[in-house]
């Protein structure tokens, strides 16, 4: 019995999972954590592009390729650049030494977090892997928001195929035919022979 044991809690012991600790009054943290993770989750599809929205965020509405998220009293708007993607433009930022936080984010994918401070709120503008989130928030939800911010942008994936069809000029041309209404319709065999079994 007690093999049994040792052998259940050696077990237990090599078979945990693996905590990475978020120290929430560090942005440079919060960023290096999630931005590093290879996230595959998504709980929301969009025309072109899918994403994951973190618990504590709700998602409002879409216009075109612009959604309006929300979270703890804060307003998000999610910007997905699909031109950028499709051409896989190069990001040029340089970091702002007048503002309240600025930094650029290099990697696999490219990117920058810019924070300034306005009178009361702080103005958030984070672009990552061809979207980018903006939201005025509060001190207090500073480093929440930023939180959300990394896990949304993380897990934006394209659709290449869609985005290729909404790029394309002649996809979307209409060829218009012109339909007259209450004219006369020209006589076919068919209305003879209706018109001459009538009689």
């Amino acid at each position: 019995m007690k093999k049994i044991q040792l052998l259940f809690l050696t077990l237990l012991l090599f078979t945990g999972c693996t905590v990475v600790r978020i120290d929430t009054k560090k942005i440079d943290n919060i960023i290096d954590v999630v931005l590093s993770k290879n996230n595959q989750l998504y709980n929301r599809v969009g025309k072109g592009y899918k994403y994951y929205i973190p618990r504590g965020v709700s998602y409002i509405d879409t216009n075109e390729l612009n959604d309006r998220l929300y979270s703890n009293g804060n307003y998000y708007y999610l910007y997905i650049d699909a031109v950028s993607y499709y051409y896989k433009t190069k990001l040029d930022y340089k970091e702002n030494k007048k503002v309240y936080y600025s930094k650029k984010i290099d990697g696999q994918k490219e990117g920058y977090l810019e924070i300034k401070k306005l009178e009361k709120n702080y103005k958030i503008e984070f672009f990552y892997n061809y979207a980018k989130i903006e939201a005025v928030v509060d001190k207090d939800d500073l480093e929440d928001a930023i939180l959300n911010a990394s896990y949304i942008l993380s897990t934006v994936k394209f659709n290449d195929n869609v985005i290729k069809l909404m790029l394309n000029e002649d996809y979307f041309i209409n060829k218009e035919e012109r339909y007259q209404l209450f004219t006369k319709k020209e006589e076919t065999e068919i209305d003879r022979a209706i018109e001459g079994s009538k009689n």
